[in-house]
């Protein structure tokens, strides 16, 4: 069993260094290929760029929490909700498709 988690390709887990803007802020994120993968998909599911939506879960989250202590971490687990099944709803996604127009 764990040779199919030791077998995987090594590019899987490269940490990828990303520039994104941020609340005005250019910043730096570091995260697996894994990651980065599934994030842009993420991103697109949502019809969104993957700085685009970057920023918007940054600044909910701020909104929600009010304060972000590691956002990386944060967008890992992002990736766990996504891969168990957690999706926005059709009403969340009709919302932020008319707050962006």
């Amino acid at each position: 069993m764990c040779r199919v988690f030791a077998g995987q390709n090594p590019e899987r887990y490269q940490q990828v260094n990303r520039s994104v803007r941020i609340g005005g802020h250019s910043t730096s994120i570091h995260l697996e290929t894994a990651f980065w993968r599934l994030l842009d998909e993420i991103a697109e599911s949502q019809g969104l760029t993957t700085p685009k939506f970057l920023s918007k879960l940054h600044d909910e989250a701020l909104e929600i929490n009010g304060e972000l202590p590691n956002f990386a971490s944060m967008l890992r687990t992002t990736c766990v909700l996504y891969l168990e099944g957690r999706r926005p709803t059709r009403k969340e996604l009709e919302m932020m498709a008319s707050e962006a127009a």
